[in-house]
């Protein structure tokens, strides 16, 4: 499996606070990968810095063997990488289509007076990427309504369908299921369990121990900015240094 994302010791400090301490993984080509950890262990953090949102400090971020540590989001955006946000970022006072097509102008890389201005196939090119990421995610019926209408967990699948506006081919998912009850969260499993089985590669936070070891082919850990494992579920949930710092247990 060919490696998608390198992630080669790279470290963000914030002051005198070290939020990522040198981290080193991947993520193959069609690889489903969770990272977790405990709160404050920097796993937002390495998302931020991945995604263009946090410049690194040191090391160095690829994507297909471009370095992209030092890009605009909206740059590394375009390369094929796109991102859901821990806090949901939806736009309340616009419609369902609305804010999917914001995705979908960001694609195409122009702003959306420029997108319309350029003539019908751009809009259309809109439209399709707009309806697709709806019918995907299943919000077609609730296209024309207001996003401040939706329930948390409709709103949870409009951003993901935002970021899929994008045509993206590597989805990362920060904190998915956060807010969700146990039959939301099976149902999220699935759906991106369905993503990952049409082709999509996925990189996941997610403090869900559960959905995470049944749905990931690999999991990394990190602990105070740091690495501590990078391995099968099977393996990681019996690793002494992830059961002492995750899980609270004392190895």
């Amino acid at each position: 499996m060919s490696a998608m994302l390198e992630i080669e010791n790279v470290s963000r400090r914030f002051g005198g606070l070290m939020a990522v301490n040198e981290v080193t993984t991947h993520v193959g080509e069609g690889e489903l990968v969770g990272l977790i950890g405990p709160n404050g262990a920097g796993k937002t953090t390495l998302f931020n810095l991945i995604s263009g949102f946090t410049p690194v400090s040191s090391g160095e971020i690829r994507y297909r063997g471009k370095q992209i540590s030092g890009l605009k989001p909206s740059a590394i955006a375009h390369l094929g990488i796109s991102r859901t946000f821990q806090n949901l970022r939806v736009f309340p006072n616009m419609t369902v289509f609305d804010n999917v097509s914001v995705g979908a102008v960001g694609a195409i890389g122009q702003g959306p007076l420029q997108a319309i201005l350029s003539g019908s196939s751009r809009a259309k090119d809109i439209s399709e990427r707009s309806w697709e990421a709806l019918e995907k995610v299943g919000l077609t019926e609730q296209a024309n309504e207001l996003a401040a209408n939706l329930a948390y967990g409709k709103r949870k699948y409009l951003e993901i369908a935002r970021a899929l506006a994008m045509k993206p081919d590597l989805l990362i998912l920060d904190e998915p299921a956060a807010g969700l009850n146990d039959s939301e969260t099976a149902e999220l499993a699935d759906f991106i369990r369905t993503l990952h089985s049409e082709g999509l590669t996925v990189m996941l936070v997610e403090h869900d121990m559960g959905l995470v070891m049944s749905i990931c082919e690999r999991i990394v850990v990190l602990a105070s900015g740091s690495k501590i494992a990078d391995a099968e579920p099977a393996v990681v949930r019996q690793t002494p240094e992830v059961l002492e710092a995750y899980l609270g247990v004392d190895a």
